[in-house]
């Protein structure tokens, strides 16, 4: 990005952002922003919802401030402040209400304000630090000589055994007050601006599905065209950086092993008592919740610009059969009209494109059914020298128990993995209990199959007595 005149002036006039601090309510609009979604950490509000909290903050102005010439409209407000690209108004899959949520531009602006705010001190080691360890990690991870990799992990151990011997010596450091305040400070920034670009995040899969939408409409793609697109969007989505960087994070963050050692560790920092003394927002109390939240949604948008596209495709599917009745009740008008009056010309009617045509020769011959002899005398019953038993024998699956086992589970924790489950309620019926939970797992809308890693799981054949390990795609149960 160059930062020149032009650049500058081409933002000012089209950069919501900076519309929003230029605008005459800026302290009522960032103000109340701040607020509703920050401070109450929602990620979407009710277009009810948020006409009320806005009626409540005017009036709260008011009261403090007797000369506010702030309107008692909030529908107004929101109206404007939607057009203007504040705020991103819709309506969620299979709802009839509108929904507000923060704009990209939004997001800038409030982490902007934030970011405004007199530190105690800023921090400059732990910035170094950092600094140092993404260089390496791009030079060494990066290099194809496998002398260097060896080299820089050999540096690595060597460190690794000399801060070992340090520890059973009794001669190690620990981080003073300062350097953990420092660390907590850079930590709950990147936590911070990390869940505000997931509104970035998305706001770049709907512009992708806005090329590809008017790509389209404008070329006027044939159907099968239109297909090849409509089911190539997806791998299209992954296939950009923001989709395989996020694709990676969700991957990552959906190890239940990751969850729990996030969870731990946030606890583990809360407790010490130069964080306590100055945490902000709790920010770290709900941090593996709120990513897990904003990665969720933002895989709900993909799968429903997916799915829209789809519905565009049905439409498009539908306006073509239109056309072809059109086309053949024409054919029909005109001969008619022709019956009693031949036409003198060779060319009497066209039709865009080339139709096909099948040749008669082409089409295979008719083959009568054969009919069934049905004779009058009974046959004589067989005797069958086959163990039927194993017909009869088999496992009874119940459904509703093994749903109230996920239940369970979830009733104390948002989310569990499948291993998790068997654990606590032992697999005893053998392959086919399994497959009762992966049916289980296919059907919820909330659940995740991650199909790139496998878990091994213990199961049990009670009626033989035998013990399996098997190996099948991680599952994950969502509340």
């Amino acid at each position: 990005m160059k930062i020149d005149f032009e650049e500058i002036s081409y933002l000012e006039q089209t950069s919501p952002a900076i519309k929003l601090f230029k605008s005459d309510n800026f302290p009522l609009i960032a103000s109340f922003l701040f607020v509703v979604y920050k401070e109450a950490k929602k990620g979407e509000i009710p277009d009810i919802d948020m006409e009320t909290y806005l009626s409540d903050y005017i009036y709260g102005i008011k009261q403090s401030d007797e000369n506010s010439r702030l309107s008692d409209n909030p529908k107004a407000y929101l109206e404007r402040w939607t057009n203007d690209g504040f705020l991103r108004k819709y309506y969620p899959g299979g709802s009839d209400i509108p929904f507000y949520q923060l704009t990209p531009a939004s997001e800038k602006a409030l982490q902007w304000i934030m970011d405004l705010e007199k530190k105690e001190f800023i921090g400059t080691e732990s910035r170094l630090l950092k600094i140092f360890e993404l260089l390496k990690e791009i030079v060494y991870k990066s290099t194809e000589d496998p002398l260097k990799r060896l080299e820089e992990l050999q540096r690595r151990k060597d460190e690794i055994d000399s801060e070992i011997q340090k520890v059973k010596s009794g001669e190690f450091h620990t981080l003073d007050d300062t350097q953990i305040k420092e660390r907590y400070y850079e930590l709950t920034d990147t936590a911070r601006k990390l869940l505000a670009d997931f509104r970035e995040i998305e706001f770049n899969f709907r512009t992708l599905d806005r090329q590809v939408r008017e790509k389209q409409l404008n070329q006027g793609l044939s159907k099968g065209k239109l297909l090849e697109d409509v089911f190539g969007f997806h791998d299209l989505l992954w296939s950009t950086d923001q989709g395989k960087s996020f694709k990676a994070f969700w991957e990552f963050l959906m190890s239940p092993e990751k969850q729990e050692e996030l969870e731990e560790l946030s606890e583990i920092v809360m407790k010490i008592p130069a964080v306590e003394s100055v945490q902000s927002m709790n920010i770290l109390e709900r941090l593996k919740v709120d990513l897990v939240e904003a990665g969720d949604k933002v895989n709900k948008t993909t799968h429903g610009l997916i799915e829209q596209l789809r519905k565009y495709l049905d439409s498009r599917v539908r306006l073509e059969n239109r056309r072809i009745i059109e086309i053949i009740k024409g054919i029909k008008k005109t001969a008619v009209d022709l019956k009693d009056n031949p036409p003198i010309k060779r060319d009497f009617f066209t039709i865009e494109y080339r139709p096909e045509i099948e040749m008669i020769m082409e089409r295979p011959e008719f083959i009568p059914p054969r009919i069934p002899l049905i004779l009058d005398s009974v046959p004589d019953e067989g005797l069958a020298e086959i163990d039927l038993k194993s017909l009869y024998a088999q496992h009874y699956i119940d459904l509703e128990e093994i749903q109230n086992n996920i239940k369970s589970i979830l009733a104390q924790e948002g989310q569990v993995s499948l291993k998790r489950i068997i654990d606590v309620y032992p697999v005893e019926k053998g392959l086919s209990e399994v497959m009762a939970y992966l049916e289980i797992a296919h059907k919820g809308g909330k659940n995740v199959i991650n199909e790139e890693n496998a878990v091994e799981i213990q199961i049990k054949n009670k009626e033989k007595n035998k013990d399996y390990k098997i190996k099948i795609p991680e599952i994950i149960f969502v509340r």
